[in-house]
């Protein structure tokens, strides 16, 4: 069939380079390419960049920019969160509080502490995805070391109560890290209204290149070395400095502060229309995640009778771009640890589709999206066998 239009609605993966970010990070190829830890005029520009992008970052979630370390991205920075926090704290405690949602950034590194001999206690969540604070409450013992909760979620959206999970875990002396990779430019992150002592950031999120992220880490938290080697961010996570990221990163959480209100405000709107439209065109369809406590550009919905995987392609020969829950690169298929946390079953987890815009998408968009979905959908199911009367 041939494409008639080109919509990219899939920015919780990734999101374009701004051109203004870009054009930040140029000079840092050509004119000031100077390891940052060398002592000439050309390094301390290099070095001069690095801080002023610090600078820029801890302005922007409210930190002191000596609390803020640079990453190779959010996975990274979870890592680092939970593996340090861990290790710091070892004489203390061995146990662990998270959720069932989280990204796998954090779920893989909790099940590597598992191996190691620590314990890890997975909260449910309910219908909509939230965690209750009153479960992180019942999960804390004397042992416990750290408690992670994301502050949304990638794939359904839902925003969770940080701030009263982590007055709980303050209740009881333990630090609290929030994985903010999705929160980041889509609503106000201040780490003292969260009382976040670690908190992560992915700069390819909101408008910034790939391979560049950040950890915040509240000033006396006890937190180990991340990676051996030289004495860069402050001796905490060696190798020479993504300097062109850095900058990039930067640029891009200024923008994406400067533009939040205006980005949410439309992107809601967009949101709003895109789920009214699938819910009242397309039976036997829900939408997954809280319907209010959402993020304002995601929208994620399970269709049942069909296959996410099915829906993607066609979709994708039709121009867009989007997501879905399942995990189409497993050779078993499995359905979304998230939907199926939120008490959906397999078979209709596997229809999902997550349609997440960004500042590039328009109402054309929107209404392109809603006249090929109803087909794609309808057809899909006439050539499934698990659909009633077939």
């Amino acid at each position: 069939m041939e494409r008639r239009r080109s919509v990219y609605m899939d920015h919780a993966a990734t999101t374009p380079t701004r051109p203004e970010v870009v054009e930040a990070m140029l000079p840092c190829f050509t004119e000031r390419f100077g390891n940052p830890s060398s002592l000439y005029t050309l390094a301390r520009e290099a070095e001069e960049a690095v801080e002023e992008a610090r600078g820029r970052v801890a302005a922007a979630i409210g930190a002191s920019p000596e609390e803020v370390f640079f990453t190779s991205g959010g996975t990274e920075a979870d890592n680092w969160a939970i593996k340090g926090v861990a290790a710091a704290s070892r004489k203390r405690g061995d146990h662990i509080v998270t959720s069932s949602i989280e990204h796998h950034a954090v779920l893989h590194t909790c099940r590597a502490l598992d191996k190691q001999g620590y314990r890890v206690t997975y909260l449910p969540v309910d219908e909509f995805g939230r965690v209750e604070p009153e479960r992180v409450e019942e999960a804390i013992t004397d042992k416990t070391v750290l408690v992670s909760v994301m502050a949304a979620n990638n794939e359904i959206g839902t925003v969770q109560p940080v701030r009263a999970i982590a007055a709980v875990a303050h209740d009881h002396g333990v630090p609290f890290h929030t994985d903010a990779v999705q929160a980041i430019g889509a609503f106000p992150v201040d780490v003292n209204e969260i009382g976040a002592d670690l908190l992560a950031i992915s700069a390819h999120k909101f408008g910034g290149p790939k391979g560049v992220g950040a950890l915040y880490v509240r000033r006396n938290t006890r937190i180990g070395t991340f990676m051996d080697g030289g004495a860069q961010e402050q001796g905490r996570r060696a190798g020479t400095e993504n300097v062109p990221g850095i900058v990039g990163l930067g640029k891009a959480i200024d923008l994406a502060v400067a533009g939040m209100a205006r980005n949410a405000f439309r992107n809601a709107a967009m949101r709003d229309r895109l789920i009214r439209g699938i819910l009242e065109t397309i039976p036997d369809t829900r939408l997954n995640g809280h319907p209010v406590e959402r993020l304002p550009n995601n929208v994620n919905v399970a269709f049942r009778y069909v296959e996410g995987e099915s829906i993607l392609l066609m979709l994708d020969a039709r121009g867009i771009a989007a997501s879905t829950g399942s995990a189409c690169t497993s050779a078993l298929l499995e359905p979304s640890h998230v939907l199926t946390a939120c008490g959906l079953p397999p078979e209709h987890a596997h229809g999902s589709l997550r349609l997440t815009l960004g500042h590039r998408n328009t109402e054309e968009d929107v209404d392109y999206v809603l006249s090929v979905l109803p087909g794609v959908i309808e057809r899909l199911r006439g050539m499934s066998p698990l659909r009633e009367g077939t």
